[in-house]
């Protein structure tokens, strides 16, 4: 630009230097970044749901032959009885009569037995006082931790109650299980008795009309022991206090497997017996829930249950029933009962194959299977269980595909178990005989974490536990195993999206080389690529250590451009296909083939990088990636793929920025301008605004400025300036701008009202963008350098530009006092150390070369 002979008069800016050289705020950063160096965002890759629920998709590297089946038959056999018997301290002694079958008519073949009343005088007392001991403990809530009384202090009030006992003992199992089918727990007025083998039909008959409930649940236990506050739990049981010493252990255990032992026949061997002679499905289904609740409510869940064996026996053989409702009822009983080994492998299989049916989710919620799968993946060990856990994980995987489940499963705490799952399976090494396994099992927790990253709560948590470090030693450990890789990686895409966790992971400063390494090893895996690269572009999008630290990282440059040249390849063989293909269809493809798609990411993280001051010079002196932009350019229409065009001209907009001798873009600016004005043609807006602000940069050459003017491009942008459209103006003015730095270019301005234009962009823009305001005045400035007649500069527009600039450099009209206190200094700033500067000079020229002044009339904004 030409010195003004102005004395008060410096040189305009031209359009291509920050304009303020002080120390800037953030704000004045980000603003900008408008004129020279832009971010780019773009969508997450989309990953489709899976028609079906497996063990592991269909796009599964597993072998088939190599991974555990999705598929199976499962059957009675599948269990074995062996291991269903208690774990227990203390052997449990069998009792002094042994039960017998009880013979009905219709079922022989019955295989639960009812005991027969002891023929000894003593042995009727014992289970009499036992009995009443029970029924009591029944009628006042829990028996299992009412007060025990010790036997001889009731001996005397049994005596008198025994036949009322045995006489009410003959209800029978099917009049029983009439009074308990309900979901609920078993109240006061529904406790049944049921009789004895000896009974007749007829007995137990008339046996209904006694006085049973009256007898159960009469307040003698209680009144007893207020009358002896002494017979407590926590007293020995018995006379001789020597017994009392040496024997309370023992007679405790002993009259708890007494108790147990009526609660046995009392509540749970009806039940029992209905589901073994059963056949219609809901009958049987609501007999589980009843027994669940039995058990429940008699401690009899878990492994210390003695008739546990005998019980899981039944259980075991309706798995035969091909019935999802009454598997799934099944699947929880056993989970609770808390079985092991083979037995655990195969409910877990069962809840599996359950859960594999989203026909069933409303079922799984309502009878809360979660919660029991949740406790076998919390309480059961990683390596004698892997297969149990792999199938348990699953099932919990399947429940995830349920908005409802997904979210009861977050509630409950899940999140940190499963990362406490990875973590303990990261620390098997390679060199384990688990560690191939434990890889299934991980790929079941990964895809899980991977639907949960949805929920702001699992987000939160993902944080604070800690995720990032786990997820990638998972990576580290399994860099070849594509499935691990490929889940985390969409836990990682997922979630980098958001600030809190991008946040996180670029402080983790092993990811950059774990992402490199994955690209290397997975480059053709266009699924797993698109998804490093689009986290890539989040992590340098914001970021400028990031930026640096990617940058550092060995061959990150060279892996780039390898990926850019194979995806670019790919993109020409699937285009010259559609074109040998498709001559006589009109329409592309709307969305981005997958090349297409790995390049728009990629692309985009070049541009982000190129925001670092030293990573964008370096960026622009390789030729390579540069080559590789104007590439694009070249073969690719906008109207083929709109994306991936306007970010190859971002991109070589940022590193035009950069003035280095070695800048591959300086050596190539002709080639590129040529493949802009392509561009500049086009009928896509977002696309003409692209190649301006590239045009913007290279106008700083005098060879691209000739090529302007060859090329008639300065009367596309004086055109540009009736768009009505800050960002277009702006861009449209910064190439004027850089032309009218040539005193031999400035009177392009008088082509095609390019002056009026400026004036009425400067109305129009002034007051709420001080930045373009700024650059219109530094236009006005070059264009006006040799003036000698204000009116035969600017024309008519001369009165109009004196009263705009008199008034927007009135700080009380110009500035907006409506706005709050950050923007209002924003403005300020901007008005003070941009606009005024240019501003007084250009009216100070205006007024000392215009002969007669108007009278200046200042209407507010």
């Amino acid at each position: 630009m030409q010195p003004s002979k102005d004395k008060n008069t410096e040189k305009a800016a031209p359009f291509y230097r920050l304009s303020v050289p002080k120390r800037k705020t953030s704000s004045e950063i980000i603003n900008e970044a408008r004129n020279v160096l832009r971010t780019l965002r773009t969508r997450r890759p989309f990953t489709p749901i899976e028609d079906q629920r497996k063990l592991f998709g269909s796009g599964s590297s597993r072998a088939p032959r190599n991974r555990p089946p999705s598929v199976f038959s499962l059957h009675a056999s599948s269990f074995d009885l062996a291991e269903s018997r208690p774990v227990s301290g203390v052997r449990l002694s069998p009792l002094d009569h042994k039960p017998e079958l009880v013979a009905f008519a219709k079922d022989e073949d019955f295989s639960i037995s009812f005991p027969k009343p002891p023929a000894d005088a003593a042995e009727v007392r014992k289970l009499s006082s036992a009995r009443a001991r029970f029924f009591r403990r029944t009628s006042q809530g829990n028996f299992l931790s009412a007060k025990m009384v010790p036997p001889d202090q009731n001996d005397e009030k049994l005596d008198s109650e025994e036949t009322a006992v045995m006489n009410n003992l003959c209800r029978s199992n099917n009049n029983c299980l009439a009074e308990q089918r309900s979901y609920t727990p078993f109240n006061d007025e529904s406790r049944q008795l049921i009789c004895n083998e000896h009974f007749s039909r007829s007995e137990r008959e008339d046996s209904l009309k006694g006085t049973t409930e009256k007898f159960l649940f009469q307040p003698g236990g209680e009144s007893d022991q207020k009358k002896k506050p002494g017979t407590s739990s926590s007293q020995p049981r018995g006379t001789d206090w020597e017994r009392r010493v040496t024997g309370s252990e023992d007679e405790t255990r002993k009259n708890e497997s007494e108790e147990e032992e009526i609660f046995w026949h009392i509540k749970v061997l009806p039940i029992l017996h209905e589901l073994e002679k059963e056949d219609n499905i809901e009958n049987l289904c609501l007999a589980c829930t009843e027994l669940y609740q039995a058990l429940n409510e008699g401690n009899m869940l878990g492994k210390r249950f003695k008739r546990r064996s005998a019980l899981l026996k039944i259980l075991y053989k309706l798995v035969d029933i091909d019935s999802d409702p009454l598997c799934l009822k099944l699947a929880k009983i056993i989970l609770a009962m808390k079985v092991d080994g083979k037995n655990l492998l195969s409910v877990c299989k069962l809840a599996f194959k359950i859960c594999r049916n989203e026909k069933n989710d409303n079922m799984i919620q309502n009878d809360r299977l979660l919660d029991c799968l949740l406790e076998v993946l919390r309480t059961e060990d990683l390596q004698k269980n892997c297969e149990a856990l792999l199938y348990c994980m699953g099932a919990v995987k399947c429940m995830s595909g349920n908005a409802v489940l997904l979210n009861e499963m977050v509630n409950k705490g899940a999140v940190e178990m499963f990362l406490q799952l990875m973590k303990q399976i990261n620390n098997i090494k390679e060199n384990d005989t688990y560690f191939s396994n434990l890889g299934h099992l991980l790929v079941q927790v990964t895809a899980t974490l991977r639907n949960v990253a949805d929920l702001p709560p699992a987000r939160c948590q993902l944080i604070c536990r800690g995720a990032v470090p786990e997820l990638c030693v998972a990576l580290e450990q399994r860099i070849n195993d594509k499935d691990v890789c490929t889940y985390i990686v969409r836990i990682f895409s997922k979630l980098s999206s958001y600030n809190d966790f991008c946040a996180a992971l670029a402080d983790c400063s092993r990811c950059y080389i774990l992402f490199l390494a994955l690209l290397n090893e997975h480059h053709k895996q266009q699924d797993l690529v698109i998804r490093i690269i689009f986290i890539l572009g989040n992590l340098t999008e914001k970021n400028n250590q990031a930026r640096e630290q990617f940058f550092k990282e060995r061959g990150s440059v060279n892996t780039l451009i390898s990926l850019f040249q194979t995806y670019h390849e790919l993109d020409l063989d699937a285009q010259k296909w559609y074109h040998e293909r498709g001559r006589e269809e009109k329409n592309h493809p709307k969305h981005p083939s997958e090349a297409e798609d790995v390049l728009i990411k990629l692309i985009r993280v070049l541009a982000n990088l190129s925001i670092h001051p030293s990573v964008g010079a370096a960026l622009a002196a390789a030729h390579r990636i540069v080559e590789l932009l104007i590439t694009v350019l070249e073969y690719k229409s906008i109207d083929d793929c709109e994306e991936l065009v306007i970010n190859a001209a971002t991109t070589i907009n940022n590193l035009s920025y950069y003035k280095t001798k070695s800048s591959a873009v300086q050596d190539k600016k002709l080639h590129i301008a040529e493949m802009l004005l392509k561009l500049l043609m086009s009928n896509n807006m977002d696309g003409v605004v692209e190649a301006v602000r590239v045009f913007g940069n290279l106008s700083q050459y005098h060879e691209i400025c000739d090529f302007i003017m060859q090329k008639k491009i300065h009367k596309f942008m004086i055109a540009l300036l009736d768009a009505k459209n800050q960002d277009v103006c702006f861009s449209a003015c910064g190439v004027l701008l850089n032309l009218t730095v040539d005193k031999n270019k400035r009177a392009l301005l008088m082509e095609g009202g390019g002056i009026g234009k400026l004036v009425d962009c400067l109305q129009d823009f002034g007051p709420a963008d001080w930045q373009l305001a700024c650059l219109i005045c530094k236009t006005l400035l070059n264009y006006s350098e040799n003036i000698t007649s204000a009116a035969s500069c600017f024309g008519e527009d001369t009165d109009t530009l004196l009263v705009l600039l008199t008034s927007l450099l009135d700080e009380e009209l110009a500035l907006d006092h409506s706005l709050d206190t950050d923007l209002r200094d924003h403005h300020k700033l901007y008005w003070e150390r941009e606009f005024k500067p240019v501003a007084e000079k250009l009216l100070d020229r205006i007024q000392r070369h215009h002969s007669c002044l108007p009278a200046v009339t200042i209407t507010p904004f």
